[in-house]
């Protein structure tokens, strides 16, 4: 432990100092526990990586509940639960809402339709691929690399259930008529 706090306190970015101060509150005692799992909160709240903010919360949702902490609790899991559900994290996704529902939350598993499950780059890939369009094809339409066009097309995959360009065409609404315009 002590090796950790002092590489992430010399690393000193936002994302560093969030993780250690979230793993130091898991092995601390109550007061000092709080303390961190919030510090490391407000730490990763400044980074991009929204899931292991997502994580931290759980986390200390978990915490609370486990000191009958209700209004905290619930605002901390509802938040890793949105974040987990949006990000295809079903596994946590799962373990947030039941943690929610333990609180007497209700939570329904989200049923939400195939495009509003992509983000917006997403879709348009999804589209851009299942009308036949190649992935060097995409990106330059997209001013984004052929890379680029490949890690997103994983994420839709993976979202919508499917495993091939092949599936897209019946997991999202038919191919476009020649001139039409993207919805």
């Amino acid at each position: 432990l002590d090796d950790l706090t002092e590489r992430t306190r010399a690393s000193g970015t936002e994302w560093a100092l969030g993780i250690g101060a979230c793993s130091r509150a898991l092995l601390s005692e109550d007061q000092a526990a709080d303390a961190l799992y919030q510090q490391a909160i407000e730490h990763l709240g400044h980074c991009r990586i929204t899931v292991h903010l997502a994580r931290a919360r759980l986390l200390y949702g978990e915490w609370l509940r486990r000191r009958n902490r209700r209004q905290e609790r619930r605002t901390q899991l509802a938040s890793a639960y949105e974040v987990f559900s949006r990000a295809g994290a079903d596994g946590f996704a799962e373990r947030a809402r039941r943690e929610l529902m333990a609180t007497g939350e209700p939570v329904r598993k989200r049923t939400v339709g195939a495009l509003d499950e992509l983000t917006s780059q997403e879709a348009q890939i999804a589209r851009l691929a299942r009308d036949g369009d190649t992935n060097p094809e995409i990106a330059a339409q997209l001013f984004i690399s052929p890379r680029t066009v490949e890690l997103h097309l994983g994420n839709v995959f993976s979202k919508l259930g499917v495993s091939s360009r092949r599936h897209l065409r019946s997991a999202l609404s038919p191919p476009q008529q020649p001139g039409a315009r993207l919805p």
